[in-house]
């Protein structure tokens, strides 16, 4: 596992050779300001190695993460007064990742945006058992 990318948009900015405004850092993270914001204080924090995707990240940083995008998920809320906030992390083309850098999102929310975040609810599947043992084989 490299620890850079040669190729990689985060990397480079990780590097300092893509400008980016940092708001916050710690030994793992280091979270900036998103250039394409969902809304205003929308925060994205970079795994500081190069990461594909959580399931390449190891367990003790996985670990580190939430209490970084909690952190930042309260500050957002304290400087904009948002009604909610969105904590995602996408992995795979498919589930929309389009920056192959491990990294969450922090998006203030509030009452009626046009913020498009979510999926139509399907009906509830006949066969739960099933699906929870298919779940749990490849927990194994």
């Amino acid at each position: 596992m490299s620890t850079k990318m040669k190729d990689c948009i985060f990397c480079k900015i990780l590097a300092g050779e893509i400008p980016s405004t940092t708001v916050y850092e710690d030994e793992n993270f280091k979270a900036i300001l998103d250039v394409s914001p969902a809304a205003r204080g929308h925060v994205i924090i970079l795994s500081k190695r190069h990461f594909e995707n959580l399931m390449e990240l190891p367990d003790e940083e996985a670990g580190k993460v939430l209490p970084v995008a909690k952190k930042i998920a309260m500050a957002v809320k304290k400087a904009y007064g948002c009604d909610g906030v969105n904590i995602l992390q996408n992995n795979g083309e498919a589930a929309g990742q389009t920056v192959f850098h491990f990294h969450v999102h922090v998006i203030p929310r509030f009452s009626g945006d046009t913020v498009d975040i979510g999926w139509k609810q399907g009906p509830m599947p006949e066969d739960m058992e099933a699906i929870a043992e298919e779940i749990k084989a490849g927990l194994m």
